[in-house]
């Protein structure tokens, strides 16, 4: 056995080398491993605020569309109500401008169907002249008929001036109440609720 006093000093440090070096090792993962969890929590805390201002950012832009894209419906909406509006209004304005025309063109012709009825009730030998004026009248009523233009009820109607024309009075001879047509002078028309000419009437006192 070797004697421990003769152990020379080169050797002496050649073996405790080794061992301090091994000591250092086992001793360094304790010092850093406090620095190395600060690391990660510092990373974690830095990524969430990251995170959080994104979503912010991403909230605030949701936002945003959300508000354009509300602004643009109720534009539309608008648009819609109005072009409805104008739709209807036109379509009112083209019904009116063409009542007013077929009421122009009718009462420029009534006159001449008129003339015709009297012709049809006038008492004539000539059966072929009657019946040409019967169907020029029914062809006539046929075409108002087709324009919707109608005839004003007057006799046996209680007297309305919103529609007949009074020329005088006389007194009821079957015992009709007063105020009621008794005879049509001249027949009255009306396209809807335009008049076009108003029934001529006797009334009732």
């Amino acid at each position: 056995m070797m004697d421990e006093t003769n152990i020379r000093p080169e050797e002496a440090a050649a073996e405790t080398a080794p061992k301090a070096e091994a000591a250092q090792e086992a001793a360094a993962p304790e010092a850093e491993q406090p620095a190395a969890e600060k690391a990660p929590e510092k990373e974690k805390k830095e990524t969430k605020k990251e995170l959080e201002s994104q979503l912010a950012a991403a909230k605030a832009e949701a936002e945003k569309a959300r508000a354009e894209a509300d602004a643009a419906k109720d534009r539309l909406l608008r648009t819609a109500a109005e072009y409805d509006n104008f739709r209807k209004r036109s379509a009112r304005e083209q019904d009116a401008a063409f009542g007013n025309g077929v009421a122009h063109a009718v009462g420029q012709i009534l006159s001449i169907l008129d003339t015709l009825e009297m012709a049809e009730a006038a008492p004539t030998a000539d059966e072929n002249f009657k019946k040409g004026v019967t169907l020029t009248l029914e062809k006539a009523k046929a075409a108002f008929e087709a324009l919707k233009v109608e005839e004003i009820p007057a006799l046996g109607q209680p007297f309305d001036p919103a529609v007949h024309n009074a020329v005088m009075q006389k007194a009821a001879e079957n015992g009709e109440e007063s105020g009621t047509v008794l005879q049509v002078f001249q027949k009255g028309y009306k396209l809807g609720d335009k008049v076009i000419r108003h029934a001529t009437v006797i009334v009732a006192e």
